[in-house]
């Protein structure tokens, strides 16, 4: 008997809202990696559509992105990423796995440590006001932060690691390297963690990296070379 979740994937594919560059790039590698059908809808920010009431319906906190599922849309990078893992396999630990704590904390630290310390730095304004002298110190604070947080992780890069928490980082590190662009960003140098390097070295080479390459205009080493996107569509910012 075909179930639910059969028909939907017959009929229909997953629907990821995305920006070019942003953290739907984590999701939408995740689909390509597990050779998922699913489509996009842009979510133009120049016109700042994620916060327009239909993606706001969707996702009442306005960021990006969202996957539209049989169950409902959800939000959330490491949710979206935690609910395909489960759904799907292949992507992490299976909840009965001994190893499924390991991953999850880790996957936490990514998305609870790591990554909003990126968004302070790309957007230190919103957390801090228009003082130049405030941002200039809250960004210094922030690098360092994020400094040990990557001493911590290329550690745990030196043993197997979940394809979840790869899809999750990989994006995290071209990120580092290239924004803000108003800002210096000689300061992060991805030679200075080898296992790292050597991983996002791996991760250029991937099918899913490729194919995802150039539906977002990424360039062609864009975890170890990264450029400026040129996307076919829409604005990374």
């Amino acid at each position: 008997m075909e179930t639910r979740y059969d028909a939907f994937m017959s009929s229909a594919p997953y629907i990821l809202h995305y920006a070019p560059d942003n953290a739907s790039l984590v999701i939408r590698l995740a689909l390509e990696e597990l050779r998922l059908p699913y489509e996009t809808r842009l979510v133009d920010r120049r016109r700042q559509a994620q916060r327009a009431p239909a993606y706001l319906a969707l996702n009442p906190s306005g960021l990006i992105p969202v996957l539209e599922t049989p169950d409902g849309p959800i939000f959330e990078t490491a949710a979206i990423l935690l609910w395909l893992a489960d759904r799907h396999g292949d992507l992490g630990p299976a909840p009965s796995s001994p190893e499924r704590g390991d991953f999850l904390k880790w996957l936490f630290f990514l998305s609870n440590t790591l990554h909003p310390a990126l968004r302070i730095l790309f957007y230190t304004p919103t957390f801090i006001g228009d003082d130049a002298r405030h941002q200039d110190q809250l960004t210094a604070v922030t690098r360092d932060r994020v400094l040990n947080y990557l001493d911590l992780l290329d550690n745990r890069w030196q043993h197997p690691v979940p394809r979840a928490l790869s899809l999750y980082l990989m994006p995290m590190l071209r990120w580092l390297a290239l924004y803000p662009t108003t800002r210096d960003t000689c300061w992060f140098e991805l030679s200075r963690w080898p296992a790292l390097q050597s991983a996002a070295t791996l991760e250029d080479a991937r099918p899913a990296t490729r194919a995802v390459r150039q539906a977002e205009g990424l360039g062609p080493a864009h975890f170890t070379a990264p450029r400026l996107p040129d996307p076919p569509e829409g604005s990374a910012t």
